[in-house]
Formats: C-alpha cells, structure tokens, sequence
C-alpha cells in the first residue's frame, strides 16, 4: 500500500526539482529524503525518479502519483478547513423538538438570528406536543435539544437543562364581566367563577393549579377545552373564565379581555434541555445563545432567567 506522506515527499521533490530542495522545503534532511523516495519506490514496484546531472526527472509513474498527492494535499486542507468551521460553531447539524407556543416566540426569532450569524448550521425541527417524547429523543440521542415546560424540583442526572424564561398566565374574561374594567385582577378574586380549562395534565395545567391553591381555592372546570384558541372562544361565549400563558394568547378574540393576574401570578417556566454526557457542539451552544436573545422579544413581560423537570402535554 502506498504511503500517502512519502507521496507528499515525492510531490515536493518534483516540485523543487532536486532532492536538496525538496529536504529545505520540507526541513528534512537530503539523506531522509532519499530514504523515503526509495521506500516509496518498494511501495509503488517502479523506478520514480531519475537523476539528470545535479537535479532529478519524475518518472511517468512520479507524475501520475504527485497529481495524486496534490489531489490528496486539496482534500486534506479542506478537511481541515471544514473540521475548524464546525469547532468554531460555524457549521453544524442540530435536531430539535419544541412545543407549538415556543415555537412561534422562541425557536422562529432563534432560528432567524442564527442564520443570520452562522448560515452554515443546519437545523431540523420537529413539533411535539409530550414532553416525555422529546426528552427520549434527547437522551437517546435522536435530538440534540428539546425544549418544554418544566416544574420545580431536581433535573434527572442524565439532562442538563436551562431556564430561558418564564411565561405569566393572564385571566381571560368575557368582555361586560365585572372583572373586566379592573387594571388586574387578583387570582383568588376568580375563586367563585366557573373556569375554561386551557391545558392538558403536566407541569401546564399545575402552574395554574398550584398558583390557585396559593390563593385559597381550587378551580371548578365548567369545560376542558385543552385548546388555547378554542378557550377563549368559550370565554366569549361566557361560558367561564380562563388562564392562558402569554405566549399562548395569540391575538385576543374580540369578545374577551385579557388582564394580568396578581397575588399571586401563575406561571409556568419554559427551559432547554440537552444531554449531560453529550460531547461538546459548538453550533448547539450558538443556538443556545440565540434562545436566549430571543427570549426577552416574547410578548411583553418576560424576562430571561436560570432551574427542572418535565410531563404532560405542552400547548
């Protein structure tokens, strides 16, 4: 088999012209050189060089093989080239799972300052609405990123997880309420009122549960509606009031109004998470970088912070 650095030897003496050239060019000795020539030579079963008063002739099989070498030399400093753009975060492949309301107001505006800034990272997105299937998918390594809402406790030890910001629950109430000409509404203040679920079971709906509980009640659920749209149009319809994610309001229907909710305010908290034992991507750490600048542009409110665990359908 063909050596590929005597192969690189032999292209720099053709190139020099001479044997002593090519040991200068090369910072080997001339006696080194030769010894790799006529190892090269065992190698290929054929005569490369002949020698022409002080200086060299490549042989036709010289010539085939420094065009060889040449090639070799291109592809290798492409090699390099292109392995320190994806260690510099310049290119790169990410996979990543979001939920319906982070997409819209994180992944969209992450996605654009990223192609902006490194046009060279590819990314695959995948909407999913359980959070337990994108954790799988980032533990088993089929997703680089997911990211979902999360409760308050210990993250598993195989995730690394990121709290990017936290996201208000608003009351939405059929417009003419008694609520409605309020500034704000105080969340025990709705206590008594028949609610409009917006959320499946998981860390979602127990925001608003466990900011209930806080004020001294539990929510009766006139309708589940699971559907954030659908909520607020059987709020409308006056069928009760609802508690829906700033991030998941969308554009009011025109039959409600939207107050901010105090004493104290449900919220739930969305994070990324990655897997702890990953090795390290210097193009998922600039998408990183590009949720967390895109978090402080989400509707007004919000605000970037830092925490763990998941479950339950995310809208």
């Amino acid at each position: 088999m063909l050596d590929v650095r005597r192969m690189q030897v032999l292209r720099a003496v053709v190139r020099n012209g001479s044997v002593t050239g090519a040991a200068t060019a090369l910072g080997y000795t001339p006696s080194a050189v030769s010894q790799q020539i006529a190892t090269l030579e065992k190698e290929a079963g054929t005569v490369l060089l002949e020698r022409v008063g002080r200086g060299v002739r490549p042989t036709p099989a010289a010539v085939l093989l420094t065009e060889h070498a040449d090639t070799l030399a291109r592809q290798v400093a492409e090699a390099e080239a292109a392995l320190a753009d994806l260690l510099a975060g310049r290119t790169g492949q990410l996979t990543v799972r979001y939920f319906a309301t982070a997409g819209a107001h994180l992944v969209a505006p992450a996605v654009a300052r990223l192609r902006t800034a490194h046009p060279g990272i590819r990314i695959d997105l995948k909407l999913t609405a359980d959070p337990e299937d994108a954790l799988t998918d980032v533990r088993q390594g089929h997703a680089d990123l997911a990211l979902l809402v999360t409760k308050a406790g210990r993250p598993d030890g195989d995730l690394r997880l990121l709290r990017l910001l936290d996201d208000p629950y608003l009351a939405v109430l059929p417009r003419g309420h008694r609520l409605a000409a309020r500034p704000s509404v105080r969340l025990k203040d709705l206590a008594d009122e028949p609610f409009v679920g917006s959320e499946w079971p998981g860390p979602c709906l127990d925001a608003q549960l466990d900011a209930c509980a806080a004020a001294g009640f539990r929510p009766h659920f006139a309708v589940h509606s699971e559907d954030y749209v659908t909520a607020q149009g059987f709020v409308a319809a006056g069928l009760g009031v609802s508690l829906i994610p700033r991030l998941g309001l969308g554009s009011p229907h025109p039959d409600v109004v939207v107050r901010p909710v105090h004493d104290p305010a449900p919220t739930r908290t969305i994070e990324a998470a990655t897997r702890e034992t990953a090795p390290p991507q210097p193009a998922l750490d600039a998408f990183i970088d590009a949720l967390k600048k895109a978090a402080p542009t989400a509707p007004a409110g919000m605000r970037p912070t830092d925490r763990a665990k998941g479950g339950g359908r995310q809208g």
